[in-house]
């Protein structure tokens, strides 16, 4: 019998790490148990716990394969570099990470480097790493890099003020370094990697794959193992739980706003009806307990639907919100007016298999996702229409919870669709097919000039 050939070696760069519970950190924790499975053996350069910041979730950890080779290694703590205004943990890192990951690469015989975060100042290390170890490397665009999402007419004011505009000036002057040698790209979104394309040529020919987050069913089974969250809604008789969990910054307003004057019209013509819907927005910022500003409330409040709603501005743990997905009578998914945003939170609520009402922007990404897993009732709208379709159809959505959705109203869901594209599995197989394709790629020719 022919012996299986060997696996080669992956390095993953993640800054953040179980047990902080960082969006950015999520697709390489549920891709861990299956990279073998896909031909790779991962190692993973992280920043120990005790120089990162940002809400902590011990149970992240005991998802984690044991015989996964873990590196965490030290930043400079925040509290020296405060002093120079500097928070960000990429920045914070890269030293230690330039110097350790080159180690690594020697010492290991690494075959590829996978980029997979949001600190996007560490893309550069795989430029630099290529130069000294000829190792090729694969970025994961998990957001966008650059973006001209606040130059846009009728766009909102950025916010961070100087820090803003220095991330603006380092993404012009890094991204196109970055992606000069680069031997692959990950994508949650299509559109992302259409504008890469359109701002460097080269890439036409570099390997490309959208990969989306996906979700894990261990993942479900964990956190109903887990104590009842402290977070849990009491509930009286007949009321209709919707539940959001994530984050709710500047590009989600217009959908919210389109859902409160929903609610507040449906109100003014059936009180009672109204009056059964309670609406939970939790986890709404990226910071700890006791540091977040409601987002979502004062919207509730100008619209005069304050009272049924509820916020928890600051971070929760990914378990717990999936626990909480379970226990609401709907979820809902309001669309951002970036279009190309791609929300990971998709993925996990379609296995917490609940009903899902999804207002989305026309055009968007998120609009067909949602119609290809045919999981949500779909509340569409435009940036500057008037809301009367949606409030139209935001009030037969909200008879239908009432009568308890009645069979035939909600859509049948692609479950088998979902397994082969959506699942942390098959997702992880795609990104080893990407890797393949970047060590055959090897090294792009040099990028042309900026």
């Amino acid at each position: 019998m022919s012996m299986p050939p060997p696996l080669r070696r992956v390095l993953i760069v993640s800054p953040h790490f179980p047990p902080v519970n960082a969006p950015d950190l999520q697709r390489v924790r549920m891709s861990l148990p299956h990279y073998r499975a896909a031909g790779w053996e991962p190692i993973v350069l992280c920043v120990g716990d005790a120089w990162q910041e940002g809400t902590r979730e011990p149970e992240l950890e005991r998802t984690l394969p044991d015989d996964i080779m873990i590196i965490r290694c030290p930043a400079f703590p925040r509290r020296w570099t405060r002093w120079l205004g500097v928070g960000n943990l990429g920045l914070r890192c890269w030293l230690h990470f330039l110097l350790i990951g080159s180690r690594l690469i020697r010492r290991e015989k690494i075959d590829l480097v996978f980029f997979s975060n949001t600190q996007f100042v560490t893309f550069t290390l795989g430029r630099i790493w290529r130069a000294w170890h000829g190792v090729p490397y694969v970025l994961d665009m998990q957001d966008p890099w650059r973006t001209d999402y606040y130059s846009r007419a009728g766009s909102r004011r950025p916010p961070g003020g100087w820090k803003y505009h220095f991330a603006r000036l380092s993404a012009w002057l890094l991204e196109g370094w970055s992606f000069g040698r680069v031997s692959g790209v990950m994508s949650v979104s299509p559109d992302y990697i259409a504008d890469l394309r359109d701002r460097y040529r080269h890439l036409a020919i570099v390997p490309a794959a959208t990969i989306r987050f996906g979700a894990s069913r261990r993942d479900l089974a964990d956190a109903m193992a887990l104590p009842p969250s402290t977070h849990s809604y009491s509930r009286r008789p007949g009321e209709i739980h919707v539940l959001y969990t994530g984050a709710a910054g500047p590009v989600t307003p217009h959908a919210v706003t389109v859902l409160f004057t929903g609610l507040q019209r449906y109100r003014a013509a059936h009180p009672e009806r109204a009056a059964r819907f309670r609406f939970h927005f939790y986890g709404t910022s990226y910071v700890g307990p006791g540091e977040g500003k409601n987002a979502v409330l004062p919207l509730a409040e100008a619209l005069g639907v304050g009272d049924l709603v509820d916020e928890i501005p600051h971070r929760l743990g990914h378990l717990e919100c999936l626990q909480l997905q379970r226990e609401a009578d709907i979820l809902l998914l309001p669309g951002s007016s970036d279009l190309a945003y791609s929300p990971s939170k998709i993925y996990p609520y379609y296995i917490a298999e609940r009903p899902i009402l999804g207002v989305v922007f026309r055009h968007s990404v998120l609009e067909k996702i949602l119609f290809d897993l045919q999981c949500a009732v779909m509340v569409p709208f435009g940036e500057n229409e008037s809301p009367d379709q949606a409030c139209a159809l935001l009030a037969d959505f909200f008879d239908a919870a009432i009568a308890g959705f009645p069979p035939g109203l909600l859509p049948a869901r692609r479950d088998d669709y979902f397994s082969t594209h959506f699942l942390a599995e098959s997702l992880t197989h795609a990104q080893g097919r990407l890797f393949d394709a970047a060590l055959r790629h090897g090294s792009p020719p040099p990028c042309p000039a900026l």
